[in-house]
């Protein structure tokens, strides 16, 4: 008699119900991974723009209310917002964005390491809300020997699936530099 593993729970960062911590644990474990592997040799604005129109593509394909942006610093070098996406859209990028760039790792793992914690990052008092969001959907873009240099955000979707549209979008960007 062979005894079954129990299967994981996935964590869902929308839910405000009572989750496994193994489960957030596995999620942050993934989302560490990822920074690992999505690192470029270089990122340049053609590859920015690369990068937004496969993201405009993987949405349109889709039908995905989506807005996207990849900016360095100051300087947005991609920015649009397709069909169904919101002016509200604008502020989740800018404020996801903010996180992701302050933090230098992706905007859902900040705020899953907040909970891992014992509380939401946004309940401490420094934290200005109108300002950053711990929400998935942005992830910075490390070069390889440098570190973060850029981010690109989605917002549109529920958080785990920005976060995940643009890991996808990475992964494929990535695999055709690698080959091409």
């Amino acid at each position: 008699m062979t005894a079954e593993s129990p299967r994981m729970t996935v964590f869902d960062p929308d839910s405000g119900e009572s989750q496994p911590k193994e489960a957030l644990e596995a999620l942050i474990a993934r989302i560490e991974a990822e920074v690992g592997e999505l690192q470029f040799p270089r990122f340049t604005k053609d590859d920015s723009l690369n990068l937004g129109l496969l993201l405009v593509e993987l949405g349109k394909t889709r039908k995905l209310p989506i807005a996207i942006d990849i900016t360095k610093g100051d300087q947005v070098l991609f920015h649009v917002a397709l069909d169904g996406a919101t002016p509200d859209n604008e502020h989740w990028i800018r404020a996801k964005q903010r996180t992701a760039a302050r933090y230098e790792v992706p905007s859902l793992l900040v705020g899953l390491q907040g909970r891992l914690r014992g509380g939401r990052i946004e309940d401490q008092g420094w934290y200005d809300e109108s300002t950053y969001a711990a929400h998935g959907g942005c992830f910075p873009l490390y070069v390889k020997g440098v570190g973060a240099v850029a981010t690109v955000t989605v917002s549109g979707l529920p958080q785990q699936q920005d976060h995940d549209l643009v890991v996808e979008a990475l992964r494929e960007i990535l695999t055709s530099m690698r080959t091409g």
